[in-house]
């Protein structure tokens, strides 16, 4: 039984560290294949054939490192292990199974391992995520990309960032003031719910090509394609 519970521990400390090995690509690279970033790329082309506005897909690992969440999940995985191992090692040495010291003992070298691991495993922290800590984190991040990445400096002021959070499955859509002047948010809401909905379906490929193909026909009602105009931004960019 002991032994059970001996390889139990194991198996958690194990996978941890297998997680991270897994995590060597970030999740915005896994997130699309080369395939599937040339689809996207040629769906932004064919959208910005119909308009003057500027379509920006963004895909990032994640829109903070939330230091918080690796806490808690190496707290929750660190104390039953400490526990269990506090009574199957207390039991064959002197000190006894419910000595404190002993427990503390355990706790810190299974804690500060667990948290270096899970601080760096993307997967694990989602777990232990404070949605309403992630709606604004992913918000901030999404209008530092937008100026970061230039989305304010188009000729008409209509440049519009799609801007996906993997790690926390959020989308965001950003627009210059020229878009905003025109068109209200709630529109940009339905695509957002909508692209959402297509990645918790694992089709995200499929799904920000019609996100995309929506957003270039909404702006095509208000910037209609010109002769002449230029391609400003990135097509696609994944960070």
């Amino acid at each position: 039984m002991e032994e059970e519970a001996l390889a139990g521990v194991a198996v958690v400390l194990a996978a941890v560290v297998r997680q991270e090995d897994g995590d060597m690509k970030s999740l915005a690279e896994l997130f699309l294949t080369k395939e599937e970033q040339d689809k996207i790329t040629l769906a932004v082309q064919a959208a910005e054939k119909r308009t003057t506005g500027e379509i920006v897909p963004m895909v990032v690992t994640k829109s903070d490192e939330y230091p918080l969440a690796a806490l808690v999940c190496s707290a929750s995985l660190s104390i039953p292990s400490s526990l269990l191992l506090s009574v199957i090692i207390g039991q064959r040495i002197w000190i006894g199974p419910e000595n404190m010291w002993l427990f503390l003992a355990l706790f810190s070298l299974t804690f500060l391992p667990l948290y270096f691991w899970v601080h760096r495993t993307d997967r694990l922290k989602y777990y232990f995520l404070n949605q309403g800590h992630v709606e604004t984190q992913v918000s901030k991040s999404a209008l530092a990309a937008f100026y970061s990445q230039g989305l304010y400096k188009t000729a008409a002021d209509n440049g519009i960032l799609l801007y996906i959070s993997v790690l926390e499955k959020k989308v965001w859509i950003l627009a210059d003031s020229g878009i905003n002047s025109r068109i209200s948010q709630t529109i940009w809401d339905k695509v957002v719910d909508q692209l959402t909905y297509g990645i918790k379906q694992k089709n995200q490929c499929q799904a920000i090509c019609s996100a995309i193909q929506s957003i270039g026909e909404i702006l095509q009602e208000h910037f209609p394609y010109e002769k002449g105009d230029k391609d400003e931004l990135h097509n696609l960019i994944i960070e």
